[in-house]
């Protein structure tokens, strides 16, 4: 017979594993995620923290009125606000947030700052507010399983913005006045119908809702509009969702001329004004380039003109507007050479601005420019313990796919006399309709420290190539897709840089289920492999999906695959189906909370492939989603990640 307290305590380690996301009994044991740390210690200059560091200063902006600017730095391990005057030495830490990190802020007024947070990575984002000296904080969306986004911050209007907010329906996101001081909320518009969801809003210059859309038959997207708040919405066009216009901002005289990116009737996205009230382009396109999409516009709201515009094809590029605009990046220019330089903020009189630098071996450093004085002052290194000549060089390259496709990509070499024949890590980007873009990657620099060659391709449905690019990709996961990521191996063993015997896949999210799909498919192509976040049958994964995805649901059925209708083609392209394929060592890395790949994605591969008495380490965060934020789980994932490729494919480079 059992002890009675032996058993009351069994009973509540029982309760207390049922309450864990997944299947508590996978992950793999303290003492064995140690044995994998242990592999990655050597005589290294920088060790992995270096790499991932909270860093001391970071996230610049400058008040309204100019006379303050903030910055987000650690405390007890977490990023918090901090509010500087300007000409002080001394700070005040504003916030005191210790179980997670501020996720993002803005200063509402020249009093107030506000900022959003969520809980253990649930992504459910809540809004704060606190004045500049750390006094009247305030839980502004105090709400249980809701989300928030800001739809404009009024500018012009100090105690007040508006919000969408998830709080009547987990699905549909409304339009809220939110005071800023009180948290009083006004809801400002209806979105109740799941069959016709509006998904998403846009104000005026003087802070009116008069433009939205919504999804129409699950792939169409209707624009709508209205020429006061007074008058209800009306529709202006109606297209298939692979088409249309995205809406920017309003002319400056707030009438119906709408700055859009619009790629209709061709393939790639221009810069164009639209009519709202005729449905129709007005004049020639102001921007458009023959390579790459351009959705980005600037404005000068202090004098109502159009300053810039940027566009992404290897590198990220301006073409000025205004000369007032230009003139400042050539002052910028002149003195900070040559890095990458933008424009974090400026204060309302557009006197003043905040400065980034950065570039692909440095994260930069923020500088303080003042106009009349035309003083330039760096405030902060963003990473100072690391010296960018110790960095690798990451260079934009291009291979050809199998059925002639131009695949761009960037390669990252290890600083090595002979950079030939080298253990390399494949390395797909999330998504999957994202690019990766050139500038300083953490994860790339601490393979390349460790003497790996990193290899980032942008596949067929990488997003800013174009339409046809992009459409490429529909319900061609783990087909085509991975036939890109896999012409980009067979392209590095032709130039002689990857050793064939020493190749890595690795990646998070969508480059997760790539990892996964290049070990399952591709069996004899990887020595080893790490899933991070990553889908492992499209079945499952379109069923947990959060509730806010589910109006888009019929466009992921069209870009993905059916599970009635594509069943076969589905099941072809998951994974967790086919894991008797897998013989590359794997190593699977989870958030519990994650509310876009289900913990249970992970745990699939692990109980399966386990059956067959493969040993996968699997280790899994409670207090994480998609992705790691807090810093002492990235250290150890990647410590054990790094030990875990030094295991398989023991990479010359010993320090």
């Amino acid at each position: 017979m059992k002890d009675e307290s032996t058993a009351m305590e069994s009973e509540v380690a029982d309760e207390q594993a049922q309450t864990l996301p997944g299947d508590p009994a996978l992950p793999t044991s303290t003492e064995e995620l140690q044995a994998l740390i242990d592999l990655s210690k050597g005589n290294f200059k920088y060790p992995v923290e270096d790499f991932f560091r909270n860093p001391e200063k970071t996230r610049y902006q400058l008040s309204p009125d100019g006379t303050h600017f903030s910055y987000v730095g650690p405390y007890e391990r977490r990023q918090n606000i901090f509010v500087q005057k300007i000409g002080s030495d001394e700070a005040v830490r504003i916030t005191s947030e210790t179980d997670r990190d501020i996720a993002g802020y803005f200063w509402a007024n020249d009093n107030r700052i506000l900022y959003i947070k969520d809980s253990g990575g649930d992504e459910n984002f809540l809004l704060y507010a606190v004045d500049k000296d750390g006094t009247n904080a305030k839980d502004l969306t105090p709400f249980e399983k809701v989300r928030i986004d800001i739809i404009d911050d009024l500018e012009d209007i100090d105690s007040e913005i508006i919000i969408g907010m998830n709080k009547n329906n987990p699905q549909l996101f409304e339009p809220y006045r939110l005071n800023i001081e009180s948290g009083e909320l006004e809801q400002i518009a209806n979105n109740t119908n799941p069959v016709e969801p509006i998904d998403s809003w846009m104000t005026d210059h003087e802070g009116k809702l008069r433009v939205a859309s919504k999804v129409v038959d699950g792939t169409n997207t209707t624009l709508l509009y209205r020429d006061k708040e007074s008058e209800d919405f009306r529709e202006v066009m109606t297209t298939d969702f692979r088409e249309g216009v995205q809406p920017l901002f309003f002319e400056f005289d707030n009438s119906s001329i709408v700055y859009v990116s619009s790629n209709l009737d061709r393939d790639k996205s221009v810069i164009v004004r639209f009519d709202m009230n005729t449905g129709k382009e007005v004049g020639e396109p102001i921007f458009q380039h023959p390579e790459v999409d351009v959705s980005d516009l600037f404005f000068s709201r202090k004098r109502k003109v159009l300053t810039g515009i940027s566009y992404n094809t290897a590198k990220q590029h301006y073409h000025f507007l205004d000369d007032q605009r230009e003139a400042l990046q050539k002052r910028l220019e002149q003195e900070l050479g040559d890095y990458e330089i933008y424009v974090t903020s400026s204060n309302k009189a557009e006197d003043k601005f905040m400065v980034r630098t950065y570039s692909d071996r440095s994260l930069g450093a923020y500088y303080f420019y003042d106009k009349a004085t035309d003083k330039l002052e760096k405030l902060a290194e963003v990473s100072p313990w690391i010296s960018e000549e110790d960095m690798a060089e990451m260079k934009p390259i291009q291979y050809k796919s199998r059925d002639g496709l131009t695949i761009n990509g960037y390669l990252t070499l290890p600083k090595v006399t002979n950079p030939k024949k080298l253990p390399v890590i494949i390395n797909p980007h999330g998504g999957p309709w994202y690019r990766d873009s050139w500038g300083f990657n953490p994860e790339v620099q601490l393979l390349a420290s460790r003497g790996y060659a990193v290899l980032q391709m942008n596949f067929r449905g990488s997003t800013g190539y174009g339409r046809d690019f992009w459409e490429k990709s529909f319900k061609q996961w783990g087909k085509t897709m991975q036939d890109d990521i896999t012409d980009g191996v067979q392209w590095l063993i032709r130039e002689e840089i990857a050793d064939p015997e020493r190749i890595a896949i690795y990646g998070g999210s969508y480059g997760g289920y790539a990892t996964l799909a290049g070990v399952t498919f591709t069996p004899d192509l990887y020595a080893c492999a790490v899933d991070y976040v990553g889908v492992s049958n499209l079945f499952t994964f379109m069923e947990t999906i959060p509730p806010y995805w589910k109006p888009y649901l019929e466009m992921m059925y069209t870009m993905v695959g059916n599970p009635e209708s594509d069943s076969l083609l589905m099941a072809e392209a998951s994974p967790a189906m086919h894991t008797d394929k897998i013989k590359t060592p794997l190593f699977v890395i989870q958030g519990a909370n994650d509310p876009r790949v289900n913990i249970d994605e992970s745990d699939q591969i692990v109980r399966s492939l386990r059956t067959r008495n493969i040993d996968v380490p699997y280790l899994v965060k409670y207090d994480e989603g998609h992705g790691f934020h807090n810093e002492e789980n990235r250290f150890e994932s990647y410590k054990a990640m790094v030990g875990f490729f030094a295991k398989h494919l023991k990479p010359d480079l010993k320090g």
